[in-house]
């Protein structure tokens, strides 16, 4: 029986703590990035896992709730990763979403961008530098409700309600 308090999320691109790399920053919102999100890996998912989700938060975000910048559901049980790049992005500038590298199954949401897939950082400049939380939740149901049009601001309530246990990296930006 796996404890949710060894569930752990970690990264190759991202350290907690630390800050955003260029590539999971911004282009779509005219800084020097890539929108390309980070690879994430997790271990130690409780008993009766039955899919994850994995979301991008901005909690710093000058709008009620922050500002979600990526949201994938139904990522089956069986999966423990997704490589850097995973999801679509805006314009071409990240991978297409035939290879997208997204579990067969999951669920791209769209972000408070407007689109399905991954933004990546871009806080106002002056506004100080921004908290990134990338979470993986493990969830009691195999599949969330949604459709590719569904906001992921509002499947996080969907998310919360079945979860049983996150995990989460969170790292900084800033525009000066």
């Amino acid at each position: 029986m796996t404890d949710a308090s060894h569930f752990v999320l970690t990264s190759q691109d991202v350290t907690e703590g630390g800050t955003l790399q260029q590539p999971q920053t911004s282009a779509y919102f005219g800084l020097d990035g890539r929108d390309l999100s980070p690879q994430l890996a997790w271990s130690g998912a409780p008993e009766g896992t039955r899919s994850f989700a994995v979301t991008l938060m901005d909690p710093d975000a000058p709008r009620a709730g922050g500002f979600c910048h990526w949201a994938v559901v139904n990522i089956p049980a069986a999966v423990d990763e997704l490589p850097e790049g995973a999801g679509g992005a805006p314009d071409g500038m990240g991978p297409a979403e035939t290879d997208a590298g997204l579990p067969n199954g999951s669920l791209e949401l769209v972000n408070d961008a407007g689109f399905t897939g991954y933004v990546g950082a871009a806080p106002p400049r002056g506004s100080g530098p921004h908290r990134y939380v990338f979470t993986v939740h493990a969830l009691s149901v195999a599949m969330v409700p949604g459709t590719p049009r569904s906001k992921g601001s509002r499947v996080l309530k969907d998310i919360t309600a079945h979860e049983l246990a996150s995990a989460s990296l969170t790292a900084t930006f800033e525009v000066r």
